[in-house]
């Protein structure tokens, strides 16, 4: 069914104030609404269950990449179109850049937004593996003022998140590495483009003489949030990688992940899969 779009309220704030004063007045009755990639097709299939919309996409003050010393600040209404084709991220952070380009077609990449993708809450998401990769934080903003909020444990359950319902994404923080990190991103779907993942895979880690200094590794479909397996990784770091020791952490990485039978795939197709990428990536770092 489609739904009858007088049943829905959309407000325009003009700012970043009175979009918060609005949250804070009525908190859990205002659903933000940016490119509406994802609502959209909730729209139309007369699925959405909020009926009052907040369109954040005027405030420019969730735009705009800016780069620091130590960090990118990457605006929540940054699309990935955007994230793509900035220098910086391309250069320092080519899992983001990665992730921008296998989410949906040219549209949605022009449209969607890098804040959607993390309040949408989807396990099978595209940006939030490596944005854990990356050790990222992000601002939540409010009337009560504005924190920061690691996206290491910001997505709690299912479509569950760690943000009130007054508050805003306004911006992620991605901390600059001074050295280099040897990074893997794969995107495993039914095809090789506009598919919703499988298996979504992030892995980054610094190496020194064949000895992995330290690792991070993150998936997305295989649990009921995007999740960094942090057992796999502490039995890593300052490991020499030899076939009998991959073979050994698979064991420890297969115990972190959950992964269940639905309409794009099976549970055993998934536990194979992220098996596979997991070994991958550890051989390509070896070399």
């Amino acid at each position: 069914m489609r739904a009858n779009i007088p049943n829905y309220d959309l407000r325009v704030p003009a700012s970043l104030r009175e979009a918060l004063a609005l949250l804070a007045s009525e908190p859990g009755t205002w659903q933000p609404f940016a490119g509406g990639t994802d609502l959209m097709v909730l729209l139309e299939a007369g699925k959405l269950s909020h009926r009052h919309f907040l369109s954040v996409s005027k405030l420019a003050d969730l735009r705009g990449i800016e780069v620091s010393a130590d960090a990118v600040a990457v605006g929540a209404l940054s699309t990935y179109t955007e994230i793509q084709n900035h220098p910086v991220l391309q250069r320092e952070f080519p899992l983001l850049c990665s992730a921008a380009r296998e989410t949906g077609s040219i549209a949605t990449q022009n449209r969607g937004t890098l804040g959607g993708n993390i309040v949408n809450a989807s396990p099978a998401a595209d940006s939030p593996p490596a944005l854990l990769v990356y050790d990222a934080e992000i601002e939540l903003v409010s009337v009560r003022g504005a924190r920061w909020q690691p996206v290491h444990g910001f997505h709690t359950g299912y479509k569950k998140m760690a943000i009130a319902p007054d508050e805003l994404v306004r911006r992620v923080r991605l901390p600059r590495r001074l050295k280099p990190w040897r990074q893997y991103y794969r995107k495993v779907g039914t095809r090789k483009a506009q598919a919703i993942s499988k298996v979504c895979f992030a892995g980054a880690a610094l190496m020194e003489g064949g000895t992995i200094l330290d690792i991070r590794i993150a998936l997305g479909s295989v649990a009921p949030v995007v999740l960094r397996v942090v057992k796999t990784e502490d039995r890593l770091r300052g490991k020499k990688l030899t076939p009998e020791g991959i073979a050994a952490v698979k064991e420890i990485f297969v115990s972190e992940i959950s992964p269940i039978d639905d309409i794009r795939s099976t549970a055993r197709y998934r536990l194979r899969v992220a098996q596979n990428l997991l070994e991958i990536f550890l051989s390509q770092i070896s070399i």
